[in-house]
């Protein structure tokens, strides 16, 4: 029974310290300054472009339609 004790001891002082050690290092981490804040994700550059590219298709329709239409006799 003394052996068992013995061997509970050990483990528990091995893991008490394993948790002390743990923490002391992510206390450490925890007292940096976090990133700053991204000024843009990205998300709105891809829109831009998406808008660039929108107006370029609808002046290409309006420029190509009149000759596409004029072969058409709706009335």
């Amino acid at each position: 029974m003394a052996g068992c004790s013995r061997v509970g001891i050990g483990a528990l002082g091995f893991f008490a310290f394993l948790f002390v050690v743990f923490s002391a290092s992510s206390a450490r981490a925890q007292s940096s300054a976090p990133a700053p804040a991204p000024t843009s994700d990205g998300t709105a550059i891809d829109q831009g472009i998406a808008y660039v590219l929108m107006l370029v298709a609808l002046v290409l329709t309006y420029l190509i339609h009149p000759l596409d239409a004029s072969s058409y006799r709706f009335f």
